[in-house]
């Protein structure tokens, strides 16, 4: 059963978007019983969002998807068949005809059986024979795309995470946030866009737990993704 609850419906005077936040399963230590109310406190702090959450990732294959103005994908999911190639499909038929997107954390490692089209869908996409991330600890994120709607006016943060260096793909991005690995030195990026279609994404690997959530920035980098997807600007925090 679709379980569904609203979180805030801001005045009728206000543009809306409906969001959903499908989450309810993921690897054993991303706690997304603690980390999805963080998420969905951080985006409802725009009024404009009318956001929702579900644990039934079969969501994603029902024609009721295109109730929704943007879907945040907080899964990794493991049963190959749940939400399935038609669960996929219905996601990327939705954002291609402008539905918005966005990514938490390790949602970058759902649809491994399907990671060739799905990174086409989201930029890039888990490799689990990459190494995959820097030791949990304190680093700093550098904002690099001060343009664009969702960083705009943003400043670089310092913030305890996971500094994910596992994601792999050749679909043009415009990243927006990176972050130095103090294990190789190298960059990668820590939030990024893109077009799919007429719909927009915006994919951010920071996230791991209620602590990192719960960094000021951090929920700003989502909640202004969101509604940059949903089709909103950045001003009704």
């Amino acid at each position: 059963m679709l379980i569904l609850a609203a979180a805030f419906v801001g005045c009728q005077s206000d543009p809306s978007k409906r969001v959903v936040i499908v989450t309810g399963e993921d690897y054993k230590g991303h706690v997304w019983q603690e980390t999805t109310p963080v998420l969905r406190r951080n985006l409802a702090e725009d009024h404009r969002l009318v956001v929702e959450v579900t644990h039934d990732l079969a969501l994603l294959r029902s024609p009721r998807l295109r109730e929704f103005d943007a879907v945040v994908m907080h899964f990794k999911n493991y049963d190959p068949e749940l939400p399935g190639r038609g669960g996929h499909d219905n996601l990327a038929s939705f954002v291609r005809r402008g539905g918005g997107l966005v990514l938490v954390h390790f949602a970058c490692g759902a649809f491994q059986e399907f990671k060739d089209d799905f990174g086409k869908l989201v930029g890039r996409v888990w490799n689990p024979s990459l190494r995959g991330h820097d030791p949990y600890g304190s680093f700093k994120v550098e904002i690099l795309d001060i343009g664009h709607p969702v960083t705009d006016g943003l400043t670089s943060f310092t913030t305890t995470d996971e500094l994910y260096t596992c994601l792999e793909g050749t679909t043009p991005i415009d990243v927006l946030a990176e972050a130095r690995s103090k294990v190789d030195g190298r960059r990668y990026p820590m939030a990024f866009v893109l077009s799919f279609g007429r719909g927009r994404v915006f994919h951010c690997v920071l996230g791991h737990d209620a602590r990192a959530l719960s960094v000021p920035a951090v929920g700003e980098l989502y909640r202004r993704g969101t509604a940059w997807v949903a089709g909103l600007d950045h001003g009704g925090g």
